[in-house]
């Protein structure tokens, strides 16, 4: 997902996302551990989207003062 497309997303919808991915994240580490995960390249994907959904709070955050 895209920060441009983020930015477009309600303070609410990207708290909700923030807790999917990081929910997400844990059931791939949890089926990594156990070797079922097939594509493992999907964690990295997955952190790097939490990453940007963060960011995009944040500076939501500090735009609000």
């Amino acid at each position: 997902m895209k920060a441009k497309e983020l930015r477009d997303l309600s303070l609410g919808e990207l708290k909700q996302k923030e807790k999917d991915l990081s929910q997400e994240i844990f059931n791939l580490r949890l089926q990594r551990a156990a070797g079922q995960v097939a594509n493992t390249a999907g964690v990295v994907k997955i952190k790097r989207d939490l990453a940007r959904v963060k960011t995009v709070l944040k500076e939501m955050e500090i735009s609000k003062g």
